[in-house]
């Protein structure tokens, strides 16, 4: 059985930092350079990078089937979008419908704080997750190349999701 526990504390952060650490290195390693995804991890997905974005109003959320860690999703109300900023799984996790029921459980978070839609960015080389996105009703709105410093890019497409 799924469930979703509010990462609240910087014990939290912490094991949202591990699985970051398990799912990057495993999912990416094909897209982007070891170097990337470290660096990335380390600014965007550590125990302090996390409990920063916690303190700027993103709220982060645990995974959980049958009390197993499998994942995690941060996100937070940005106007009238609710912005996706991460969800990620365990790879014996996918293709099984779970990040369909987080989807879920992330457009109900945003309709109960007054969102009209869920945004998110996903690397344009990511094929999987980009599939995924537009089976469940997402559309690419636009696409960008932002610096995120070292040297490195983030290369995505912007997708979106109108809420009924």
């Amino acid at each position: 059985m799924l469930e979703f526990v509010e990462v609240k504390n910087e014990a939290g952060d912490e094991r949202v930092a591990r699985l970051a650490e398990w799912i990057w290195r495993d999912h990416y390693g094909a897209i982007l350079g070891d170097g990337q995804i470290g660096y990335m991890l380390d600014k965007f997905q550590s125990a302090a990078a996390v409990g920063k974005q916690r303190s700027e109003g993103y709220r982060y959320f645990l995974v959980r089937d049958s009390g197993a860690p499998i994942g995690y999703f941060g996100a937070k109300p940005d106007g009238e979008n609710y912005f996706l900023s991460k969800l990620y799984l365990v790879k014996p996790a996918r293709g099984k419908g779970v990040g369909k029921t987080c989807l879920s459980y992330i457009e109900e978070l945003a309709r109960a704080a007054g969102c009209k839609a869920v945004t998110l960015t996903v690397n344009k080389h990511n094929a999987g997750s980009i599939a995924v996105y537009e089976h469940l009703g997402f559309t690419v709105y636009s696409d960008g190349v932002v610096d995120i410093g070292g040297g490195y890019v983030m290369d995505d497409f912007y997708m979106k999701k109108e809420l009924q």
